[in-house]
């Protein structure tokens, strides 16, 4: 499905590849994979230096409780792209957006909801989408889609780092378990850890008329669970299948058991600021239960290599 998904826009040179998968019969997981290995040829991803190991993390779409109304419990505002966005590059840093009157003004009647925490705003904003559950200003409640609507074209600086930075954790526990836990920790330091990522995330709202369906990525299609990754489409296009061969994340744990294989086959369809260089996947686990911890503790080595029809 994953696949059929990127075929409606397929990459350049993969129009007779699409068709041909397009036109299997009732196809089971033998007919599938024998399609896979006649009409494809697996080429292994490197670096230009010659490194074939790199990273892999995880991203998902999270479920935010989120209100029509600002109040004492729903202050965080959700904001759409504001209309002068395009006429000034870069546009305002997260810190400005939050302090200068201009800005403020800029964005005056652009919330599209009000959440609670300004945690789960940042994670929308790296996510790049997300589910929301409404309480209308009549009581009724609704659920729909927060899609990607554009930034502020500031660099984007992670949080994780600029903590490790200040000894909050190592390099190695940075994750974003350990980022909700120093929040926590030190409420009073929320706004300058917000603020040391200029970059700044706006979004356009969706109805979300079949929950099973996943956020549109940059390829333009659908993204499947546990079948979509974010890639650097500057070293491998989008709609290319890329075997990935990674490992499942690690449990919280002192003594933490032998990782599990996380090897198989997915789909390039979509991108994030993060993801950059050729041995580099985002692997998008979904919306379910779990997904957040799983993505957030996701941080384990990688191999790739992607797939492409067989030139004759």
């Amino acid at each position: 499905p994953a696949l059929l998904a990127g075929c409606s826009k397929p990459a350049p040179g993969w129009a007779t590849a699409c068709a041909s998968a397009k036109a299997l019969d009732a196809p089971d997981d033998a007919r599938v994979r024998a399609w896979l290995q006649r009409t494809l040829t697996p080429y292994r991803v490197t670096a230009l230096d010659g490194r074939d190991e790199g990273l892999a993390t995880g991203y998902f779409e999270p479920l935010v409780a989120a209100s029509r109304q600002r109040s004492k419990s729903y202050s965080v505002p959700l904001y759409a792209a504001p209309p002068n966005l395009a006429l000034r590059k870069p546009w305002y840093t997260r810190a400005e957006i939050e302090t200068l009157p201009a800005a403020r003004a800029a964005l005056k009647g652009r919330e599209i909801a009000w959440i609670a925490d300004p945690l789960d705003a940042l994670l929308l904003q790296v996510q790049g989408s997300g589910r929301l559950a409404i309480t209308e200003p009549d009581g009724r409640r609704q659920t729909v889609r927060l899609a990607y609507g554009g930034h502020n074209d500031q660099p984007y600086q992670s949080v994780g780092r600029w903590l490790v930075e200040r000894g909050a954790f190592t390099l190695e526990q940075a994750s974003w378990p350990a980022i909700k836990a120093w929040a926590r920790a030190n409420p009073g330091r929320v706004s300058e850890m917000l603020a040391a990522n200029p970059r700044y995330v706006f979004f356009r709202e969706e109805p979300l008329p079949d929950p099973s369906i996943g956020a549109v990525g940059a390829q333009g299609v659908p993204l499947t669970p546990g079948r979509s990754i974010a890639v650097d489409p500057r070293a491998i296009p989008y709609g290319t299948p890329v075997w990935l061969d990674t490992t499942e994340p690690q449990p919280w744990s002192a003594t933490p058991p032998p990782p599990r294989p996380l090897q198989r086959l997915v789909m390039a369809q979509d991108t994030g600021s993060a993801i950059t260089g050729a041995v580099r996947a985002d692997y998008y686990w979904g919306w379910a239960e779990g997904a957040e911890d799983r993505a957030g503790r996701m941080k384990q080595p990688l191999r790739m290599w992607a797939l492409w029809p067989v030139t004759r």
